[in-house]
């Protein structure tokens, strides 16, 4: 069965250093749950142990998702360290805006060894210890973005994209385990992933990346605690789709409704407000 609640679990997150990595791993570790917390970003890794609660069980660990060699040896390091593995939580992103004519070849590149192979190698490397534990959860971060698409974020549709439709067919092969697998989709959260994104613009008229940052700090709706509520009450209920934000499950219905004409309302209605990644 998938996890039936927090406590006493084990649970593995990837990008713990900021945002909504950061996030899980409190609101975790407050329901006694003991949290591995992996980034490349060792001051953010250092800054989410100062806000975990002071009894919280915890272990540190300096990993590059995009290197499969050492997420495989987070996932050996978790289960030595803490005996079991209950969750992963594959939520580590990166975030290019260009336009697929423009966008480099090592920016692609880069973007989808983080979001996308980063997520295949968290849930393979895990999925041994996964099947040892009693409950067991992979938790892979999508976005809405890998419901629509959008100008300037081709590379990251596509990242999203591929892992919304890995989730899905590995929820579909573990269908009759004991391990659940959820897709999370969030829409516009206060993360920084804009700040540390490669922002590429086009011509003399293309706003600033400030501009862009300060664009996306106004059209995100939420907080990264608040998406990590939603997030794991999603999780308690195996959802194989966790929308995160009323915009998320706005643009969701509106793909389903519209599957090919949504393109032309957000053109209409949202133009200046769509060119922003979500997580």
């Amino acid at each position: 069965m998938a996890v039936t609640g927090f406590e006493g679990k084990v649970a593995a997150i990837t990008g713990a250093g900021s945002g909504i990595g950061q996030a899980l791993a409190i609101a975790l570790a407050e329901q006694d749950c003991r949290v591995a917390i992996a980034d490349v970003n060792q001051a953010g890794l250092r800054e989410t142990v100062t806000r975990l609660p002071a009894d919280a069980t915890v272990s540190k660990h300096d990993v590059d998702v995009a290197d499969r060699e050492q997420v495989e040896h987070f996932a050996t390091d978790v289960a030595a360290q803490h005996g079991k593995v209950n969750l992963v939580f594959n939520n580590a992103g990166v975030s290019v805006t260009d336009t697929a004519a423009h966008i480099s070849y090592e920016d692609f590149e880069w973007l989808m060894n983080i979001n996308f192979w980063g997520v295949v190698y968290g849930s393979k490397a895990f999925l041994p210890f996964l099947e040892k534990a009693d409950e067991a959860q992979i938790v892979n971060t999508a976005s809405i973005f890998g419901v629509i698409s959008v100008p300037t974020q081709s590379a990251y549709n596509a990242s999203k994209f591929a892992v919304r439709g890995f989730t899905y067919a590995l929820r579909e092969e573990l269908r009759d385990s004991h391990i659940g697998v959820s897709c999370i989709q969030p829409g516009g959260v206060k993360t920084n992933i804009i700040r540390a994104s490669r922002y590429a613009p086009t011509d003399n008229v293309t706003e600033t990346k400030d501009e862009f940052i300060d664009r996306f700090e106004t059209v995100a709706q939420l907080s990264p605690e608040q998406a990590a509520k939603q997030i794991l009450k999603g999780v308690l209920k195996n959802k194989a789709q966790i929308l995160v934000g009323m915009d998320a499950k706005l643009l969701a219905l509106l793909e389903r409704i519209l599957p090919v004409s949504y393109r032309r309302i957000l053109r209409t209605l949202w133009r200046p407000k769509i060119d922003s990644p979500t997580t």
